[in-house]
């Protein structure tokens, strides 16, 4: 956030910087926080606060505006009546109020303040060194801060706030919507090294009929698109090991467990592993930049959004040329 922050914190309420003017009054932050959180204590985590800040500064607010905003319920905190009426409001003033913010601490003409960008697991190697030495060389009065987590959980930091963009997977393009393609990848056939059924290059999908497979349980979105398959295709696909994630997944087709469904770079395996790409049909996941629909663009998150598409480009170039 652009604006001055009423406690320590990375979250929507307060990506404060030094020199920025506060043009909203920054608890009106804890209550957008609060209300995509529905619980007090989510967004204390989100707003890396006490809880008990979180329920003073929502206090004062109500206290001010003489009306109740959050209904206490046995699961966490409901918008009142009034609080519906003030959220789009709010959402609206808070971000133009970082716009502007913004544009005056960017005055000079360069991209400033801090970024919260995510990153998966399996993306980490490839994007988080290239990109901070990226950021560092053109954006010095820009602040990258790098998460690293689950598709599924990087996902629900967005629609929280708590990231401006994130890199994550689509498994289909109709799931894709404004998001931003970084790479279309295959999926792979994961076994033991030296393993008959991955020896070649490609598998056709039929033939993992009957095969001891390692995959994530239900409702893991690469499980759903799955079951999606084998029901379209007649393969019945047997799960013998549920792992949810793909190191584990690694360790246990390592160990002669079975095999694993995943997506595999050029010369990215384990040693201990082979794989084969699925084919008939080819199966390819997507990895995207997606944004948070609760933040604002401001110019240094524009500016980063470039920065990482342009490593993506440099990524697609070099495993063209590998291969």
């Amino acid at each position: 956030m652009t604006l001055a922050k009423p406690g320590q914190s990375h979250g929507h309420a307060g990506r404060a910087v030094a020199g920025a003017p506060t043009i909203v009054d920054p608890r009106w932050f804890v209550f957008l926080q609060v209300s995509a959180s529905g619980s007090l204590s989510r967004a204390a985590a989100a707003l890396d606060m006490p809880q008990s800040m979180v329920s003073r500064h929502i206090a004062q607010l109500e206290q001010q505006c003489g009306e109740r905003l959050f209904r206490r319920t046995g699961r966490g905190v409901i918008l009142t009546e009034f609080g519906e009426q003030m959220l789009p409001r709010v959402t609206r003033l808070a971000a133009e109020a970082d716009a502007l913010a913004d544009d005056i601490r960017s005055a000079r003409g360069q991209p400033a303040g801090e970024v919260l960008l995510g990153l998966l697991p399996s993306a980490v190697n490839h994007y988080a060194g290239p990109l901070f030495a990226a950021v560092r060389a053109q954006l010095p009065a820009v602040r990258l801060h790098l998460t690293e987590a689950a598709s599924a959980q990087l996902e629900e930091h967005l629609r929280e706030g708590r990231l401006d963009m994130a890199v994550v997977l689509k498994e289909d393009e109709a799931s894709i919507g404004d998001c931003h393609v970084l790479a279309r990848v295959p999926l792979h056939l994961v076994g033991p090294r030296g393993d008959a059924v991955v020896a070649n290059g490609d598998v056709p999908l039929a033939a993992l009929t009957g095969l001891p497979l390692v995959v994530p349980g239900r409702p893991h979105l690469l499980r759903a698109r799955l079951d999606r398959l084998a029901s379209e295709h007649g393969v019945a696909l047997q799960a013998a090991v549920e792992v949810d994630s793909v190191r584990l997944q690694y360790e246990v087709v390592a160990a002669g467990g079975g095999y694993a469904i995943a997506s595999v770079l050029p010369g990215k395996l384990d040693a201990r592993l082979a794989s084969s790409r699925i084919v008939d049909p080819v199966l390819e996941r997507f990895v995207v930049l997606a944004d948070s629909p609760r933040r604002p663009q401001t110019r240094a998150t524009r500016a980063v959004r470039r920065l990482v598409s342009a490593v993506a480009d440099a990524l697609e170039a070099s495993h063209r040329i590998s291969t």
